[in-house]
């Protein structure tokens, strides 16, 4: 202040001494004086644009100041963060969106896993020579359902051996119960390492043909499993065991009462009809290759059901070569080496290896004479010429000595029985002729079968009504 004088009304006058206006000489030490009263100072912050933008700078947390490098010292909002206020507004909105991106980044994670597992479990099973094989030779829609081999484990008790229900050539079957509570019979394949391939041969052959046919007397295929750890195949649960169960097992003496004549012709005709729908119904025709009592399953109201299609085979020409040698369409046979079960095993075809549905005439000729007799097809511990079934029976009836053959058990029903029980001796004669030509077809061998089923009931109303009329 270069005139501190002009403060004080009526001392700037330079007409009057300043004493004799009351004013004194020593301004300075006067204001001083003055100021020790202090000074109110009124200020219109509306009017200043410097309140108003620090408000708003206050407001985001900011504190008010001048630029001071600038010449003209302009305002300048120095903001420093708050932990009490760092979510503001703006904050908010980063955070919503960060959100946003974890969870996007966390689906996409799932979504890239999940695809990324389906792909190598497809991989795998493609890299699987066996699912590779199957899925040439037939669409994966036409073929059965895949089971894990971790959930067919889960439902046999870990394959525990008190559910062991069966044991064939190629594998052990369990009883098990799937996680939709089916109950199942469940085939282990064996897989060592002299019989891998023809396990696995079995195991597809088995796939490819089971899931081509659907008849009332077949056993059906519901799912199958290929893994290193095992190849499994998951079957009807037939509860009543097998046919060589009830006539030769351990409880055989027991279960052959429930294996009356009529159930035993009742069940032949099933066995020829499921034979004949392989045979004729099926294109190409299927020749099942091991018809055995062992392969024939009962069901409680002893209804029968054919199984165990491993060695089964398909009458048609190889896809690699249409003029291949191992096949004749004119005469109808494959040349395939002989394979089957010892007792049932079509002498012909081990001898010309040529696989005809005649070969399957002749095993049921076997079958037919177990029926009869309640005789294994093969006992080491008969005399050496009658080790064969086939060969005892019909040397027997060659000499007309059937009676000796007869089971005990179907004696006791009377004399009515003898006559049908001759009937079926005569058509198993002819089905295990030693030439095929020999051979009745299946679609003869049904026809036949039903005219006796017909006499055998016959037999059985007009014993009923006898008795009656007796009473």
């Amino acid at each position: 202040m270069k005139q501190p004088v002009r403060l004080l009304r009526g001392c700037e006058s330079r007409s009057r001494p300043m004493l004799e206006q009351g004013c004194k000489g020593d301004v300075l030490d006067y204001l001083v004086d003055y100021l020790k009263w202090g000074v109110q100072v009124e200020w219109d912050e509306s009017r200043d644009s410097y309140f108003e933008k620090c408000r708003d700078c206050e407001i985001n947390n900011g504190v008010c100041g001048f630029n001071s490098s600038d010449p003209n010292k302009p305002f300048q909002c120095y903001l420093t963060p708050s932990p009490q206020h760092w979510l503001s507004k703006t904050n908010q909105n980063w955070v919503v969106v960060l959100c946003g991106f974890f969870i996007f980044m966390c689906i996409l994670l799932v979504v890239v896993t999940t695809i990324a597992l389906i792909r190598c479990r497809r991989s795998n099973e493609e890299e699987d020579p066996t699912m590779l094989f199957l899925h040439r030779q037939r669409s994966a829609s036409l073929l059965p359902p895949v089971f894990s081999y971790e959930e067919l484990e889960s439902s046999t008790n870990q394959f525990d051996t008190r559910r062991k229900i069966g044991d064939g050539g190629f594998g052990t079957v369990y009883l098990g119960q799937l996680y939709d509570g089916r109950i199942v019979a469940v085939k282990k394949l064996h897989r060592p390492q002299s019989t891998a391939v023809a396990s696995t041969k079995a195991f597809c052959n088995e796939i490819l043909i089971l899931s081509s046919i659907d008849h009332p007397n077949l056993v059906k295929l519901h799912g199958y499993c290929s893994d290193p750890r095992g190849l499994l195949l998951v079957y009807d649960y037939v509860p009543n065991g097998t046919l060589a169960d009830h006539l030769h097992g351990c409880k055989s003496l027991y279960r052959k009462g429930s294996l009356t004549w009529q159930v035993r012709v009742d069940a032949a005709l099933q066995m020829a009809m499921a034979l004949e729908y392989l045979h004729y119904s099926v294109k190409p025709a299927i020749v099942h290759r091991d018809i055995t009592s062992s392969n024939i399953f009962l069901e409680r109201d002893m209804k029968i059901k054919v199984g165990d299609f491993g060695l089964s085979r398909l009458l048609t020409f190889p896809e690699s070569s249409s003029s291949s040698s191992s096949f004749s369409s004119s005469s109808g046979f494959v040349c395939t080496g002989p394979q089957g079960t010892p007792g049932y095993l079509d002498p012909d075809y081990h001898r010309s290896f040529r696989l005809t549905e005649k070969s399957d005439v002749y095993s049921f000729g076997v079958v037919l004479f177990e029926l009869i007799s309640g005789m294994k097809a093969v006992d080491l511990s008969r005399d050496k010429r009658d080790i064969s079934l086939a060969d005892l029976a019909v040397s027997k009836i060659q000499i007309g000595s059937l009676h000796q053959v007869v089971d005990p058990v179907l004696i006791l029903e009377g004399e009515a029985m003898n006559t049908t029980v001759a009937a079926v001796a005569e058509l198993a004669f002819r089905c295990v002729a030693a030439d095929k030509d020999d051979r009745p077809d299946t679609k003869e061998v049904v026809a036949e079968l039903k005219r006796i089923c017909n006499r055998t009931r016959g037999h059985r109303s007009s014993n009923a009504l006898s008795d009656v009329s007796k009473g």
